[in-house]
């Protein structure tokens, strides 16, 4: 089974399970092991067959017989190690991580970069600490070696941190999978919306293994397909069985095509097409067909430089940059490159339908890396691009970059979950209405034909509406904002976010469908709270912002207060319904000022004997104790103490000594007492956290942002040994 990378994503292999010859389709020929005769090989032989079938790119048949090896010889640090690279090449993560590391055990002489390897995979599956520690140590067993890997190593250390501050601040959108009436175990690429009812892409749109020889070579190119939306089912963005895109003479019996996109005016199509060699290396070429007399014309190779002799030319998108029309395109071509494929454009003429020579996009766009699958917004002025280059949460990423086509600031990693630990690439607006957008990726949830990673999808994000809590933390007396705080916003889950407040001021990004506890942390004062709900705001809805206070007052220390309504029955401990509110507010208040240790106080009036009096006290001190901690207060926060008939704060008699009833009920009573103020029980401000306004607006819609951050140097020997693009 040799896997071909027919959709040609820089990122993504593509697995095409295509076997070229009889030899190379011994596995599936045999599926029985003990029919398959290269099973019964002696060790010597059945290692050539599989060092044969790994250099001919047919990886999950050389993995299989790797496997087999390593049954007679477990602890053969090469077998060891073919393995892993044959899940790499795969993008069968957890097994690549698992043979690096035990390659790296046995021989870290031979295979120093295994170590790399191993952390690059638990980056790729989501394992970020434990990614971080690996390439720690990578970095840490090669002081005098691998200068560059190690550089590379440090800037994937800064994607894992990016990408878990990222999944802890994830932007306001769902992504979801379009599902098995689009995508297919195979690769799906290159979405491009057809207005709001339509979407064109390309696919092989099969799910089963395909083996050149028993198929017709038609039976398993890429060709372009067209799927309309249900237009009556409740949920939007749901599509109907593609159909085969007939517009134009664009499918090909012979070559992989895909990469669809209409010009402004939509007379012309632009779209790529691919051919592989003997070597199984992809080759792209840039077509376009213009519209005449009612149909489309024959589709012309461009000329002009942008299809380079001896290299790719792939992902064309074509859009109006201020008055221009701009061709941008991906290309692994040498000169004046960056290394390996970088985003180039090119100016369109109308008048004399020609291009301009060819310009790289620049280092603001462009690393040592790749940069693969450019779409321009005109309104926004942006640039979406996917790259490996720059700090990325996993493989490629998509960025965004504000103006264009050769001039560039304010670069952005779109963060999760747009972005994840897998590859994303293919990032394509809605071309109307509300800006949703689409991605191809191939996250876990993707439809698969060997493993949960192995081939790529179409995704739909659904933008959601961004709803924001701001406000002001003001002192109770002063009424004037409170500086140096640290603002908590807590769901019904329990899940909270921080805010550091330099001079009182916060603001939120909150999310549809939730309430929120929002409260003010800071030494010397408690805090009351502010709420939010979402509850009732619908994904259509546009952006709203909330306006909150919290109010803050300073602690004071060894103070008695009073719990109003905590009275009591006659010789009775048990507390009346009237204390439930009371109650309430006391245990609001130790919930939103964790740092706060209480001393309940509880009194009888006089009537009884001094220790019967300091018993029944006790037990109506441990009454509210109890309640508290049946709500979530910690016992440790808090203590009881009976004072029997002390301090009454009434008459237990009147002036002629007769009974007074109402000054022995205020008697029965119950205050509390602020002991400590702990420091180390306040939320400490996380500073990986955004800090003021607009940082966390920035971060929290976008993720981490990245301008004039440098790109990572590339390394050809470990680079991703799946790059193609196509």
């Amino acid at each position: 089974m040799r896997r071909k990378s027919l959709l040609f994503l820089l990122s993504a292999f593509l697995l095409t399970a295509v076997v070229h010859d009889e030899a190379l389709a011994q596995k599936d020929k045999y599926r029985n092991k003990a029919n398959d005769p290269v099973a019964q090989l002696g060790y010597e032989k059945k290692l050539r067959w599989a060092d044969g079938l790994f250099k001919s790119g047919s990886y999950y048949n050389a993995y299989d017989y790797y496997q087999q090896l390593l049954q007679e010889q477990p602890r053969n640090p090469y077998l060891v190690y073919q393995a892993a690279e044959c899940a790499w090449f795969m993008r069968d993560y957890i097994p690549a991580s698992k043979y690096y590391g035990y390659a790296y055990s046995l021989s870290s002489t031979l295979y120093p970069e295994a170590i790399y390897k191993e952390a690059l995979m638990l980056k790729m599956q989501g394992s970020y600490e434990q990614a971080i520690t690996r390439f720690q140590k990578f970095i840490t067993d090669n002081p005098k070696t691998f200068k560059k890997l190690k550089k590379r190593a440090q800037r994937e250390i800064d994607g894992c941190k990016m990408a878990m501050n990222s999944v802890n601040n994830p932007i306001p959108a769902n992504v979801k999978n379009l599902g098995a009436n689009v995508n297919t175990a195979y690769t799906e690429l290159s979405p491009y919306p057809l207005g709001d009812t339509a979407l064109l892409f390309a696919t092989m749109k099969s799910n089963n293994i395909v083996e050149v020889g028993k198929e017709k070579r038609s039976d398993y190119v890429s060709r372009f397909m067209v799927s309309h939306k249900f237009k009556r089912y409740e949920e939007r963005d749901t599509f109907q069985w593609p159909l085969p895109f007939l517009d134009g003479r664009f499918n090909d019996d012979k070559y992989h095509v895909g990469n669809g996109c209409f010009s402004p005016g939509g007379d012309r199509f632009y779209f790529t097409k691919c051919l592989e060699n003997e070597k199984n290396e992809m080759t792209c070429r840039i077509f376009c067909s213009t519209f005449e007399k009612e149909k489309w014309g024959n589709p012309v190779l461009l000329g002009e430089g942008i299809n380079d002799d001896g290299s790719s030319s792939t992902q064309p998108y074509i859009a109006k940059v201020g008055k221009k029309e701009v061709l941008f395109f991906s290309s692994n071509r040498v000169l004046q490159s960056r290394g390996g494929y970088d985003i180039w454009y090119s100016v369109y003429d109308p008048r004399q339908k020609t291009y301009r020579r060819p310009q790289n996009a620049g280092k603001q766009i462009n690393t040592e890396g790749n940069e693969a699958s450019p779409y321009y917004d005109n309104r926004v002025n942006k640039l979406y691009f996917a790259s490996d280059g720059w700090v990325t949460m996993g493989g490629f990423d998509i960025y965004s970059a504000n103006g264009g086509p050769s001039r560039y600031t304010n670069l952005t990693n779109l963060g999760y979950p747009i972005n994840t630990s897998a590859d994303e690439l293919y990032y394509i607006h809605d071309p109307m209405g509300k800006p949703d957008a689409y991605v191809v990726s191939n996250r876990p949830g993707s439809i698969a034909l060997k493993n949960p990673t192995c081939c790529d999808d179409i995704w739909r994000i659904q933008y959601e509406p961004k709803i924001y809590a701001m406000g002001k933390v003001l002192d109770q007396k002063s009424q004037k904002p409170v500086a140096q705080t640290v603002v908590k916003m807590v769901d019904e889950a329990g899940n909270i976010k921080t805010y550091n407040s330099e001079n009182g001021e916060f603001q939120f990004l909150t999310a549809r469908g939730h309430n929120y506890v929002l409260t003010a942390d800071k030494q010397n004062y408690t805090s009351t709270r502010a709420t939010v709900s979402t509850e009732g705001i619908k994904r259509q809805d546009p952006d709203d912002t909330v306006f909150v206070t919290i109010y803050v007052d300073s602690v004071f220390i060894d103070k008695d207060f009073l719990l109003k309504n905590i009275l009591y029955d006659y010789d009775k401990a048990t507390l009346r319904p009237e204390a439930a509110a009371s109650l309430e507010e006391l245990t609001t208040l130790m919930k939103d000022n964790p740092s706060l240790d209480v001393r309940i106080f509880s009194y009888t009036d006089s009537k009884g004997t001094e220790a019967y009096n300091k018993n029944l006290s006790q037990q109506r001190a441990e009454s509210v104790v109890n309640y508290l901690v049946r709500n979530g207060i910690e016992r440790s926060r808090l203590s009881a103490q009976g004072m029997g008939k002390d301090n009454p704060v009434a008459p237990n008699k009147t002036e002629s000594g007769k009974d007074n009833p109402d000054g022995r009920q205020l008697n029965r009573r119950t205050t509390f007492r602020i002991l400590t103020d702990v420091p180390t029980r306040r939320t400490i401000y996380d500073s990986s956290k955004p800090g003021t306004i607009g940082e966390q607006e920035k971060n929290l819609e976008l993720g981490e942002g990245v301008e004039d951050t440098e790109p990572a140097d590339s390394d050809s020997k470990f680079g991703n040994p799946g790059s193609r693009v196509n």
